[in-house]
């Protein structure tokens, strides 16, 4: 008999396992069957999925609507056309070889088919598929009358007749089942291979012994770990599947928080510089000195920060809120603290153009405490050093000799800052400003420039606000701080879409919104998907975008001739960059065409009106960040969204949404809910991979949140989960190896 940790390559020989090994990663009994049916045919022939992306590998049951020979239009020779019918929707299927076929596959057959998607004018197809003839049903009893041979081609055949034993008829019996399990496969791994393996496996299991306590399983409801895994598999009812992904699901969320929990408990025994609040040190100092009065939840914040820092175990905290709701002053504020008990502070940002940006405002910010060793200096001053990649090597050179030194407190950089060479005196904070640009081992690498024997604290902060089920599901060892009210003073931002293609004229409109804005005294950015010609936007399909250099030309010789139109991308030198962004905020230029260096951190009161070119092409989350550029002073704020798309449509519709609200926090539920959660461990950025296979961060909030509390009992008590080795195998199987080892070095 089996158990769960048994290899595969041991119970179904070496030339079976290992393209499962390859293809999936399975190597032992508990892998293969964690490997879940990701829908069931029944005897509907049910399809699942209703537009899988085009390249997907796809299995179904079908019955044959048509079939005709037909001559090829592009080369000599003819084909068979195909018409397959399964859950009520129609699929075109087409073979090059129709002389071989065409006696099997005829009108009222019955089969499997299995092949890549791909997409003709909008219609689903699969091109030359493998097949398996299915066998017809006993009129009186519905029962499948089995087979003497195997009635097909391609790899679905090949498999069927793999599964014969010497001299005997094709086991059939599968496809008398009610609900007939389908596989995420391969070309080299079908489904059908996987539900032999599946089935021989299962046929030799001991009964499964279940790491959840039972106290923990009838609370929540769930069924046992041996029940769940044979009904997912082969499964009699519907009831049967919905219990067993129930149960399954649960794994699959108490894996990942089981390593979170641990992830959060090394943190916690780590030493951390203690740095309490020093009542007459710099951070006091500039307090009293701020020209405006901070809102009651900066206030709130900053007291969690501060109480975070007075301990001598690392903060793990981030902060979200939303576009102006004042995070930087926040976190200047603590980071102030810690200089104040004698450290540094490391400020990591993602572009050079929002780099310099924070070392600009955080000087005037703070004037004379930030000019320790200058005349005039007060006498707590620190200094604010700079260090970007494409700095000159003197500039660069006075940045690393005040890192060492310490003389600048604050040592604000791009990835720069975690290059060999780069040393602190004494790093005691981590500031990690837009925290998704950055992966947990560029995070990692800065915290180990510390004294040996400190981790410093850290404050990571997003502009994007992130939805609670990705915060405790990707971000759960952190404590969550967050920002909603904006700054007193603060008009909310007009957004309106613009439809191109049906209303030209208002294309028009908008740049003489920005005339009209530029006439009152005040500025604009105008903003593009990608720089010049040859760069692909985001999500680019057949229509071509707009570029920031056609359009920096076609305006400032056009309908904004007489305006100082201004140009910054990602190519642009730092110095010209620096420059640039210098002089709109000086408001020496009066309309800015950009790209997204924009989209974070950028600061300039005076922007009022934002124009977003081919606005479809950017995410949810971006929309929201780009317009938060705008309205940051006393005047109203204008976002005018110039799509091509047509109303009604999908893209314009989401237009639509981004427009109707100011709120980050429902936006952001927005784009989880259009994106799905992509991999949720950080690897991908869509919907389109996915580290989990039943959980949904979009739907499962509950069984997060139970998932949460019983992993971080267990962790409490058993850490390396020595006295639970059914959890700790647990979870190996229900995550992916490598996201494991993702989340462990963060």
């Amino acid at each position: 008999m089996a158990t769960l940790t048994d290899r595969i390559d041991h119970l179904l020989g070496r030339k079976v396992a290992e393209p499962l090994a390859e293809a999936f990663g399975i190597e032992t009994v508990q892998d293969l069957l964690r490997h879940y049916p990701h829908r069931y045919a029944t005897q509907g022939a049910e399809l699942g999925e209703k537009e899988p992306p085009e390249g997907t590998h796809l299995t179904i049951l079908a019955t044959v609507t048509s079939a005709a020979i037909i001559s090829m239009k592009s080369r000599s020779g003819k084909m068979l056309k195909v018409v397959l019918t399964s859950d009520k929707q129609s699929v075109d299927a087409t073979f090059f070889n129709p002389q071989k076929v065409a006696h099997s596959i005829k009108p009222g057959v019955r089969a499997m088919f299995s092949g890549n998607v791909k997409y003709f004018r909008g219609k689903l197809g699969l091109t030359h598929p493998s097949y398996l003839i299915l066998p017809n049903r006993d009129e009186d009893d519905g029962s499948v009358v089995a087979a003497g041979k195997v009635r097909g081609g391609g790899a679905l055949a090949g498999m069927a007749r793999s599964a014969q034993d010497p001299g005997a008829g094709v086991d059939m019996s599968i496809f008398e089942r009610n609900l007939i399990p389908l596989y995420p496969a391969t070309r080299e791994v079908e489904s059908w291979t996987l539900l032999r393996c599946i089935r021989q496996v299962l046929d030799q299991l001991d009964e499964v012994q279940d790491p959840l306590p039972e106290e923990i399983r009838r609370e929540h409801g769930l069924i046992g770990l041996d029940e769940a895994l044979r009904s997912v598999h082969l499964p009699e009812t519907k009831d049967e599947v919905d219990l067993a992904r129930e149960r399954l699901r649960f794994d699959e969320a108490v894996a990942l928080q089981l390593v979170l929990a641990q992830r959060s408990h090394e943190v916690a025994g780590r030493v951390a510089p203690a740095c309490p609040p020093k009542p007459d040190g710099v951070a006091a100092a500039f307090e009293t000195r701020l020209p405006f009065t901070l809102t009651e939840g900066q206030h709130a914040v900053a007291e969690e920060i501060s109480a975070d820092l007075g301990r001598a175990h690392p903060m793990n905290r981030l902060l979200q809120g939303e576009v102006g709701s004042g995070k930087t002053v926040v976190a200047l504020r603590a980071m102030l603290q810690v200089i104040d008990a004698g450290y540094q502070c490391a400020l990591l940002a993602p572009t050079e153009v929002l780099a310099a940006q924070h070392a600009r405002s955080l000087r005037q910010m703070l004037g004379n405490l930030a000019m320790a060793g200058e005349l005039g200096a007060d006498e707590l001053a620190t200094r604010v050093a700079l260090l970007t990649g494409s700095m000159s090597v003197a500039a660069r050179r006075a940045a690393l000799l005040e890192a060492v030194t310490g003389d600048a407190g604050i040592v604000i950089g791009t990835h720069a800052l975690i290059q060999d060479g780069v040393e602190f005196f004494n790093l005691g904070m981590v500031v990690v400003d837009e925290q998704h640009r950055f992966g947990v081992e560029q995070r990692d690498e800065l915290r180990g420039r510390a004294r040996e024997g400190l981790s410093p604290h850290l404050l990571v902060m997003t502009a994007t606000p992130i939805p609670r089920t990705i915060a405790m599901t990707v971000l759960g060892d952190l404590e969550t701080s967050t920002l909603r009210q904006l700054p007193s003073g603060r008009s909310p931002i007009v957004s309106k879409v613009v439809p191109a293609l049906t209303q030209p004229a208002w294309v028009d409109r908008a740049w003489e919104r920005i005339r009209e804005e530029v006439a009152d005294g005040r500025q604009a950015y105008v903003v593009c998907s990608r720089i010049g010609e040859g760069d692909d936007a985001p999500d680019a399909k057949e229509q071509p975008t707009t570029a920031a250099l056609a359009l920096f030309e076609e305006l400032r010789f056009g309908p904004l001739s007489d305006l100082r139109v201004g140009l910054l991308h990602g190519r642009l030198p730092a110095d010209e960059k620096d420059a640039v962004m210098r002089d709109f905020t000086a408001g020496l230029i009066d309309v800015l065409v950009c790209t997204t260096v924009v989209e974070v951190g950028v600061d300039v009161p005076n922007a009022t009106v934002m124009v977003l070119k081919d606005a479809d092409r950017f995410g949810v989350s971006q929309l929201h960040q780009l317009r938060g550029r705008v309205g940051r002073g006393a005047h109203q704020g204008l976002c005018l969204l110039i799509t091509d798309t047509k109303p009604g449509s999908p893209p314009f519709e989401r237009l639509t949404a981004v427009a109707g609200t100011n709120d980050g926090f429902e936006l952001a539920q927005l784009d989880l809910a259009q994106r799905r959660e992509g991999d949720v461990l950080g690897a991908a950025q869509s919907g389109s991979t996915t580290t989990l296979r039943l959980l949904s961060l979009l739907d499962h909030e509950d069984v997060i949140v139970a998932a949460r509390e019983f992993a971080r009992a267990v962790i409490d008590t058993d850490p390396d989960l020595a006295r639970h080795p059914g959890l700790a195998a647990m979870v190996t199987a229900a995550i992916d190896a490598e996201k494991i080892e993702y989340l462990e070095k963060s």
